[in-house]
């Protein structure tokens, strides 16, 4: 089948390549020239595992272009895929802006009949909203259909979330579209039934629900963490108790430093404001939020606490930049917030990132208290402290041979709970971990 996507940023590049993955002819349209020539030579914009060389095959193999021409888009494809971004305006709800200008484009050229999917997250009502803009646009609206068709991918686990979804929804699909997003999604859904159908709405509120739903598991953990300190427990212990109860289960019940990202916060903000605007007071995601903003803050306060003399001249290591492993995404991350903290009390940062440094770099530009570093061991050379935000596969292993002698105040603030607090201990470490405590060495080294 040909198919149109709008939009290359995360969701419409994951989707446009996993399409042509398998054997679906794609056009990528998107009105950034420099980002469709760097795409069109076979170059990934975003760090995604296994995405790059899908994108190198299918642009090799022909399934897969990409081009600036609305019109060209317009008229590839009777499928039309919306999948641009939807960021928050200043009073957290979503921009639609970006949606509307699509649509506009597709009625402006298309020549025929067109579906019109939109997998942006977008807040409830958006569907009709476009279709009511349809009908004031052209003289015959029933040539446009209009889908929500919510996308449900994790950033650093997307292209397996697309080959292998959990679920597909179709929001206020008829029986003929349903029938063509059936034959398109028929290679994601060989191996047992994933379709959803439902209303419009109802697709739309499942997206912002399941991130919120996700957000209050994390907010959850993390206040739990922060009572088990009051208390002398340790939240790992009590991961393991509740994480058993197969109602709870295990996923998204690791304490932290909170979540970032673009999607979590984001979602959270827009739900509320869709919410409020109906005259609902959410007060479950105000409290997920606040919860989130404070943990932020967490790291920074134990490492305050830590050096009640102050912390100019103090030089920490931190290992991870991007808000969580695999991706190279530092919107919304714990690291930016401590960053920001650090550079406040007077303190440098030595930092080192598997992806996200070139991010961080372009964020903020030449410091003379950040040095970004090509591997976590030159973090450590002349640091004080050992800062963890970012849970990366490569930061699980800590030489306890070394890494006491090469930090000067012999101290992990860790983020992420990597780490045993009795394997540093007993290394000569003083470890901090979340919901955790503070964990003293057991004798001098």
């Amino acid at each position: 089948m040909k198919v149109t996507v709008f939009g290359t940023g995360y969701v419409g590049l994951t989707q446009a390549v996993c399409l042509a993955q398998v054997g679906h002819s794609v056009l990528c349209m998107d009105i950034d020239a420099k980002r469709v020539a760097t795409l069109n030579e076979g170059h990934c914009p975003i760090f995604e595992p296994g995405l790059a060389p899908m994108l190198e095959s299918n642009l090799a193999c022909g399934r897969l272009r990409f081009t600036t021409d609305a019109g060209e888009a317009s008229n590839y494809a009777r499928l039309q895929f919306i999948a641009v971004g939807t960021p928050p305006q200043a009073d957290g709800s979503a921009d639609l802006r970006h949606v509307f200008a699509v649509v506009d484009s597709i009625l402006e050229h298309a020549q025929a009949p067109k579906v019109i999917v939109n997998k942006s997250t977008s807040p409830v009502g958006t569907v009709d909203r476009i279709k009511a803009r349809i009908a004031q646009a052209v003289a015959a609206p029933h040539r446009f259909q209009v889908i929500s068709n919510p996308e449900f991918l994790k950033e650093g686990a997307a292209v397996d979330d697309c080959m292998r979804p959990a679920r597909i929804i179709l929001g206020g699909a008829e029986p003929a579209e349903e029938a063509l997003l059936r034959e398109l999604y028929l290679p994601f859904s060989r191996n047992r039934e994933k379709f959803m159908v439902m209303d419009a709405r109802s697709a739309e509120l499942s997206k912002y629900a399941a991130n919120c739903m996700l957000a209050t598991k994390i907010s959850f953990i993390n206040e739990i963490a922060n009572l088990a300190e009051h208390l002398g427990a340790d939240i790992e212990m009590v991961r393991r108790g509740i994480g058993s109860d197969p109602r709870i289960g295990y996923d998204f019940i690791y304490a932290g430093c909170g979540f970032g990202g673009s999607c979590f916060p984001k979602d959270l903000q827009a739900l509320r404001r869709t919410a409020e605007a109906e005259g609902f007071e959410p007060q479950l995601l105000r409290a997920v939020e606040s919860v989130n903003e404070q943990q932020k803050g967490r790291l920074f306060s134990k490492i305050q606490r830590h050096y009640p003399g102050g912390l100019r001249g103090k030089v920490f290591a931190l290992w991870g930049l991007s808000f969580k492993p695999n991706t190279n995404d530092i919107r919304e991350a714990s690291s930016r917030v401590l960053l920001e903290a650090l550079w406040a009390a007077g303190a440098r940062v030595q930092a080192h990132d598997p992806q996200a440094m070139e991010e961080i770099q372009r964020h903020y530009g030449p410091r003379a208290d950040l040095q970004l570093v090509p591997c976590k061991d030159a973090a450590l050379q002349g640091a004080d402290a050992l800062v963890i935000a970012t849970e990366w596969q490569d930061y699980r292993v800590l030489n306890l041979d070394t890494v006491p002698q090469q930090l000067a105040d012999r101290v992990v603030f860790d983020g992420r709970n990597l780490f045993e607090p009795k394997h540093m201990a007993a290394a000569g470490l003083t470890y901090y971990g979340i919901g955790r405590g503070q964990v003293q060495p057991a004798r001098p080294r």
